[in-house]
């Protein structure tokens, strides 16, 4: 077990019970390292899972929510930093740090090929950018508890959003369905280098929490705050794409449409989404007992965006 792992919480909270402790599986920690990607979208088309809007703006949403989302991550884990105390730690928080900023702006440059394609999507990235900077941003408190404790709190919110991030991750690495759809490569390429990095460095932000923290009931309270923000979004970023996609006449969000990508494997399934919610809660879990750091670094060593390589496009006929 690593010194992160055995150590008792500093903040407020009642320490984890001997034998409960989440316990991390030491192989699958691999020194991390962001990387210098491009993407060209040129060619990718408004509806890039081709005659499904509704999985495609479903996915589309990751483009709006984490450009800001990564950019707060970064922000709050800089002032984490002075409260680390374990060399090891501390390189995977830098190196974490670093993907995430890759992250934000891979993401965020897609967006200008929504512009041209007919979606505006400032209206709803205005909100998303009032949430991160405004509601989860700092705080005139005064220095001492007050202050640690805002910090703690959204470093548990981290760690909370990461576990659905690294669901998201290991889901598109193995969603073969977009490939049989011929979903465009390039946006593939996009997201499964992010999944990758995310399944890469699932464990850290939980490692950060245990570190400077730990309390079970945050752990608790915080997933409560992050999944039901993550619903709230999302649906009403599904719902901005569809009801603004210029070539819909009458594009309207559903969750039945959900369902059937989740069928369907286009989209991740409902059930699986349900099940990882105990998952978390278990008080002995950890994100390294998850997914498989072997198969992200595989595909991170053979992506065409992480490499400067151009996606084979020949399935479409180029």
């Amino acid at each position: 077990m690593s010194n992160t792992a055995k150590r008792q919480p500093d903040g407020p909270g009642k320490p984890v019970k001997p034998g409960k402790r989440p316990v991390p599986v030491a192989s699958e920690h691999t020194e991390l390292r962001p990387r210098q990607v491009a993407f060209d979208w040129s060619r990718t088309p408004l509806h890039w899972v081709p005659g499904d809007p509704a999985t495609t703006h479903t996915i589309n949403v990751l483009h709006l929510l984490l450009p800001a989302g990564e950019r707060w991550f970064v922000h709050v884990y800089k002032q984490a930093l002075p409260l680390i105390r374990d060399a090891r730690l501390r390189e995977d928080v830098i190196g974490f740090i670093g993907q995430e900023a890759i992250h934000s702006q891979a993401h965020d440059d897609v967006l200008p090929q929504l512009r041209r394609l007919g979606l505006d999507p400032d209206p709803y990235t205005a909100q998303v950018d009032w949430f991160f900077e405004k509601l989860l941003g700092d705080r005139t408190l005064p220095p001492g508890r007050p202050r640690r404790w805002w910090l703690l709190e959204r470093i548990a919110l981290i760690a909370a959003i990461e576990h659905y991030t690294a669901f998201l991750g290991d889901w598109v690495l193995n969603a073969e369905a977009l490939d049989r759809k011929g979903a465009d490569p390039v946006m593939l390429d996009l997201l499964r280098w992010h999944g990758a990095e995310e399944v890469e460095h699932r464990s850290v932000a939980f490692d950060l929490f245990l570190h400077v923290d730990g309390a079970y009931s945050r752990r608790v309270r915080t997933w409560g705050l992050a999944f039901g923000a993550l619903v709230f979004l999302w649906q009403r970023g599904v719902r901005f794409f569809m009801e603004n996609d210029p070539t819909l006449t009458d594009g309207k969000a559903s969750f039945r449409a959900f369902l059937r990508g989740g069928r369907e494997g286009v989209l991740p399934g409902a059930g699986d989404m349900l099940r990882s919610i105990p998952t978390y809660l278990g008080r002995a879990y950890h994100p390294s007992q998850e997914c498989s750091t072997a198969q992200a670094v595989a595909y991170l060593a053979g992506s065409p965006g992480a490499n400067g390589r151009v996606p084979d496009r020949t399935s479409e006929g180029a």
